[in-house]
C-alpha cells in the first residue's frame, strides 16, 4: 500500500435499512445523487477516502424498499476519470438510471456521444476532493456537452458560491450544485448562504441538491436544515433536487439512517405540490427528458 493510499481512510459501512419512512415518497421519486463501489475496481491515487463496498444491486434493493423509482448515479472522486463502474450500472438498468461522469476536458466528441447513448447526462466538477476536476475545466467541458443538453454538476465549497455565477458567465447549460453548496447550517451565517444560493438559482437553469444534511452540521437533529429547505422552496421550488447521497462516503464517526434522512426532507417540505417538484418532476425533466 502506498503512502497516498494510507492517507485515504476507510469509510464507515452504511447502516442496514431496518424500517421504512413513516410516509411514502411521491410516486416516481428520483434519487439524484448516489454512488456505487464494487470489488476489484481500481481506486484513484491520490484520493480523499477509501470507500466501503456498495454495489448497484445494493442500491436497487434500497430504492425498492424506499419507493425510489429511478436514480442518477454520480461518479465518485475515488475512481477519477475511470467511469467503468458507473457505466456497468447504467448498462444493467438503462431505463431506471442516468449517470454523471468525470471526463478529461479534451474528451473527443465521438466518446461524449457514446456516453450519451449509454445514459450519461452530465459531467461533475469537484473542488473538494482529490481526484476531482477543477473549476477551471468548466468552460472547455461546457462547449463539448452543451449540444447534448447535459448538466454541469459542481461539488464546491460555500465560499465559492458568491462568485460562481460570474465564474461561469456565458455558459449556457444547466448547473447543479451538490449538497446545498456545503453551506454550514449555523444560525449566524445561514441567511447569507441562502441568499447566495437564491442569487445563483436566479440564473437560468441553476439547480441545487437539497441533500446530505449531515455534511452541513454536527447536530444530530440537523438543526437549520428545514429552515434552509423551506426558504429555498418558497422562491425556487422548480430548481431544487432531492438525493439520498447513499452510501454516505467520507464518514468516520457516525452513519445516518436512510429512513430518517427521507423523513427529515419530508418534514422540511410538507406541501405535496412542492414535494412533487423536488422529489420527482424537476429531476425527471432534467435527467430523463429523453
Amino acid at each position: 500500500m502506498s503512502a497516498a493510499d494510507m492517507e485515504a481512510p476507510l469509510c464507515l459501512p452504511r447502516r442496514p435499512l431496518t424500517r421504512l419512512p413513516r410516509a411514502a415518497l411521491p410516486q416516481g421519486t428520483v434519487d439524484t445523487h448516489f454512488h456505487v463501489f464494487r470489488a476489484g475496481a481500481p481506486l484513484n491515487t491520490p484520493r480523499s477516502y477509501t470507500p466501503d463496498l456498495a454495489t448497484i444491486a445494493d442500491w436497487i434493493e434500497l430504492s425498492g424498499n424506499l419507493g425510489i423509482a429511478r436514480g442518477v448515479l454520480v461518479q465518485p472522486s475515488v475512481y477519477g476519470l475511470d467511469n467503468r463502474v458507473l457505466l456497468e450500472a447504467l448498462a444493467a438498468y438503462p431505463d431506471r438510471l442516468r449517470g454523471i461522469v468525470v471526463i478529461d476536458p479534451e474528451t473527443a466528441e465521438t466518446e461524449i456521444e457514446r456516453l450519451d447513448r449509454l445514459g450519461v447526462r452530465g459531467v461533475r466538477i469537484n473542488t473538494r476532493n482529490k481526484g476531482g476536476l477543477p473549476l477551471a475545466a468548466a468552460r472547455t467541458l461546457a462547449e463539448s456537452i452543451a449540444p447534448l443538453g447535459w448538466s454541469l454538476q459542481l461539488q464546491i465549497n460555500p465560499e465559492q458560491l458568491p462568485d460562481i455565477a460570474a465564474t461561469l458567465s456565458g455558459i449556457r447549460l444547466p448547473i447543479v450544485i451538490d449538497h446545498l453548496g456545503f453551506i454550514p447550517l449555523a444560525r449566524e451565517t445561514r441567511s447569507l448562504h441562502v441568499d447566495a444560493l437564491k442569487r445563483l438559482m436566479d440564473r437560468a437553469e441553476a439547480y441545487v441538491k437539497v441533500t446530505a444534511p449531515y455534511r452541513l452540521t454536527k447536530d444530530v437533529n440537523y438543526d437549520g436544515f428545514a429552515e434552509v429547505a423551506c426558504a429555498l422552496a418558497a422562491s425556487h421550488a422548480e430548481r431544487l433536487l432531492w438525493g439520498s447521497d447513499w452510501p454516505h462516503t467520507e464518514l468516520w464517526d457516525g452513519m445516518p439512517d436512510d429512513a430518517e434522512l427521507v423523513e427529515t426532507m419530508q418534514a422540511a417540505i410538507d406541501d405535496p405540490a412542492v414535494a412533487e417538484k423536488i422529489f420527482v418532476r424537476n429531476a425527471e425533466a432534467l435527467f430523463f427528458g429523453r
